[in-house]
């Protein structure tokens, strides 16, 4: 076995800090990372979208992942097309077919039953009601080669890095898909880090993360790159105690569901879970409810008159960034929605500027510009530097190990 230490340089190229006054993993400022592009702003994992969050700062684009008939990558939130696509008014219902998604059955356009060429056919539609339409029916569905371009022509012509984050989705559910198409069990991973080392090189200072709710995929892929990986955590719901709910499909990674094992993704939060994580993996993407403990104590603390989540009570860090931090793995939290999902907080920056002062490394957003806003905002604790400089020799040592034959 070899140990190999996550390069410190890679999010001080990628964000310019004044000083070390973070309590992030390596003391550096935290990144935004565009959730599927703007997507508050235009339909998701567009060019546009993606565009648009670079303009707005984002330091790091996110692609989420699936596969073709042919075997190309192209960028949706899921395998299936129907919520953020025109397929119904393209293609008829016999193109439909049902299929196990994560234990599920589902009966839905599955983009492997389409090839590129079929899929480059189809437009984007914004999949919340409530966020604008008026871009619907205009953008195309892009490969992640087309995404890698773009984040390196927007890097070359404003001069700074721009970062990609690609999510292999569903990789149990695609290694049956590709095997039936003709690929091998690996190709989803395999493709994936053929065209980053191409266009990035093999290396843990690329401004790259790979992230993924499973954890088989990850660890094989830590025998195939250094670039860095990250274990997504999941959850169902929050009780109104502030104790996770862990219901299927969203109590396990599918992977583990599948070998008939018991590990939870609350499990992958505890020390040990952490250390097993710090083997394959440089960092942790965790549903934010799991940073921060929130309380539904029925006290309407907006005034609005009407009781949401915006409403609990913030009690403060469950102390998984502190064990995350200490096992040495990144931690980077999701997602951080202007139009939803507020536990505790009616501001969405004020919300990321509390996240930023606990020590995250980074935050998912549907809404880059509140991000950068959020970050701007963001001011050290007065004991941050006494606790980062004691603790500078221990990260620069032990920061994100991770072990492969």
């Amino acid at each position: 076995m070899r140990v190999r230490v996550i390069s410190l340089l890679i999010l001080s190229t990628l964000v310019a800090s004044p000083a070390l006054a973070f309590n992030t993993l390596n003391g550096q400022s935290p990144i935004v990372i565009g959730h599927r592009g703007a997507s508050g702003y235009l339909p998701e994992h567009t060019l546009e979208s993606y565009a648009l969050a670079i303009q707005q700062g984002a330091h790091f684009i996110e692609p989420d992942l699936v596969l073709t008939r042919d075997g190309q990558l192209i960028a949706r939130h899921e395998p299936i097309l129907d919520g953020t696509t025109d397929v119904a008014s393209k293609f008829d219902a016999s193109r439909k077919s049902t299929r196990n998604l994560d234990g599920v059955s589902t009966t839905a356009y599955f983009a492997d039953t389409f090839t590129l060429a079929e899929v480059k056919t189809l437009r984007a539609i914004q999949p919340r009601a409530s966020r604008n339409q008026s871009f619907n029916g205009l953008y195309e569905i892009p490969t992640l080669d087309e995404v890698i371009a773009l984040a390196q022509n927007q890097s070359a012509q404003i001069g700074r890095p721009i970062g990609i984050y690609p999510e292999l989705k569903h990789s149990t559910y695609m290694k049956i898909q590709a095997q039936a198409n003709g690929f091998s069990p690996t190709y989803f991973e395999d493709a994936l880090v053929s065209k980053l080392h191409a266009a990035y090189g093999n290396s843990a200072t690329a401004p790259v993360f790979i992230q993924s709710f499973e954890t088989a995929n990850l660890k094989y892929l830590n025998g195939q790159t250094n670039i860095n990986l990250v274990q997504l955590v999941d959850a169902d719901d929050v009780n109104a105690n502030g104790l996770l709910s862990l219901v299927a499909p969203y109590a396990q990674p599918y992977d583990i569901v599948v070998a008939g094992g018991s590990t939870t993704f609350a499990d992958l939060l505890t020390p040990a879970g952490l250390a097993e994580v710090a083997t394959y993996a440089d960092g942790i993407g965790p549903w934010k409810p799991y940073l921060v403990k929130t309380v539904d104590d029925g006290v309407d603390r907006t005034g609005d008159g009407i009781l949401s989540i915006n409403d609990r009570r913030v009690d403060g860090p469950t102390g998984v960034i502190a064990a995350a931090h200490a096992a040495g793995l990144l931690v980077h939290a999701y997602t951080f929605r202007n139009d939803a999902s507020g536990y505790g907080f009616a501001d969405p920056q004020a919300e990321m500027t509390y996240y930023f002062g606990l020590g995250v490394d980074g935050v998912f957003t549907d809404f880059p510009d509140t991000g950068v806003a959020a970050l701007a905002s963001a001011v050290p604790e007065p004991e941050t530097y006494a606790l980062m400089l004691a603790g500078l020799g221990l990260v620069a040592g032990f920061a994100a190990r991770r072990r492969k034959a």
